[in-house]
Parts: structure tokens; C-alpha cells; sequence
């Protein structure tokens, strides 16, 4: 594999990280995501939610957690009481509610740090990354395996990617701040 297509296979590897962590950020719609790394205590050890219960929206503002085995139910409610997520579980039955309460204007503005954090942290990352395969471009330079020319375009190739995806993180999360925005 070539230096641009290694580079290109981690850049993209970090983005799709990003876009995974911008799952867990909370916006005032409802989305079953937001419980995507809850980890539920059950049967003696740790597992995640999804693989104990299906979790549905039957309206914008609510989530429905169906449990595979209804004897799980309150262990389910009592994680997600434990996650620290804002909301309040509901016992209905065989089933768990969550009413997702609208966010204010604190809450918005505190997800859209989250945000720029997470952006900010998904940057630095492809950075490394630059950082990375610059040096072993040099010290292929530096071994006689590669001449200077190179070594130029292979940084300058290496740098365009980073630029490009840098802006592709800026746009992820300015898409993400609207949402979180939106009342």
C-alpha cells in the first residue's frame, strides 16, 4: 500500500470515530443513539443496551426501550438513571420510556462545546497522523530510498489530505451545532 492510501485508510478511520462520538451528543429530537455505549449491568456482567433491548422512537420527543428479557427492565432504567444523560426513564409495563425534555438555551449551548471539543480532539488526531507519515517520508529521504523530489510531493500530497480533512471535520460539526441549535 502506498503512503497516500495508508494516509487516506486513517484520516478516514478518525473521521468515522467523529462521527460515531457526534452520535452521543444530545439534540433536542429524540435518537436511539444516544444510548449506543450505555453499559447495562445484567446476568453478572457489563453489555451493551443494544444487545439486551430495542430501542425505538415512536415520537420526535420519546424513546421506547423494548427489553429482549422483560427481567431486565430495571436494570436497564437504573443505568440509565447511573449514564448521567438528563433523562428520566419510565416504567411502562414491559417497556421503558424516556421523554426527552427540550433543551434550553444552557443545555444547546453546552452541546455545541461538546461539539467543537469533539471536533477540536478529531483534528488533532489527523494532524498525528501528518505528523506521522511526514517523518517516515523523511527518514525514507534520509535512508537513500526515496530522492528530495519526493519526499516534497509526498508532503505536500500529505498535507492536502490533512487540510481536506480537517474541513470535513469543520463541516461534520458545524452540521451537528445546527442541529443542536435548532429549537
Amino acid at each position: 500500500m502506498n503512503t497516500q492510501d495508508e494516509v487516506k485508510k486513517e484520516m478516514s478511520s478518525t473521521i468515522e470515530h467523529f462521527k460515531e462520538d457526534l452520535k452521543n451528543v444530545r439534540t433536542s429530537r429524540a435518537s436511539p443513539s444516544i444510548l449506543d455505549n450505555l453499559q447495562v449491568e445484567v446476568y453478572g456482567t457489563n453489555m451493551k443496551l443494544r444487545d439486551l433491548a430495542n430501542v425505538t422512537v415512536p415520537e420526535s420527543r420519546q424513546l421506547l426501550i423494548t427489553p429482549y428479557d422483560a427481567n431486565n427492565i430495571h436494570s436497564i432504567a437504573k443505568a440509565i438513571e447511573a449514564a448521567n444523560l438528563n433523562l428520566q426513564p419510565t416504567i411502562d409495563g414491559n417497556v421503558i420510556r424516556i421523554s426527552i425534555p427540550p433543551m434550553d438555551e444552557q443545555i444547546r449551548i453546552e452541546m455545541q462545546k461538546k461539539c467543537k471539543e469533539k471536533a477540536e480532539n478529531a483534528k488533532v488526531k489527523v494532524r498525528e497522523i501528518r505528523r506521522k507519515f511526514n517523518d517516515q517520508v523523511r527518514k525514507q529521504k534520509q535512508s537513500g530510498e526515496i530522492p528530495e523530489d519526493i519526499m516534497k510531493r509526498e508532503e505536500k500530497m500529505i498535507q492536502e489530505m490533512t487540510d481536506r480533512f480537517c474541513k470535513d471535520i469543520d463541516c461534520l460539526c458545524s452540521a451537528k451545532e445546527k442541529e443542536v441549535l435548532e429549537v
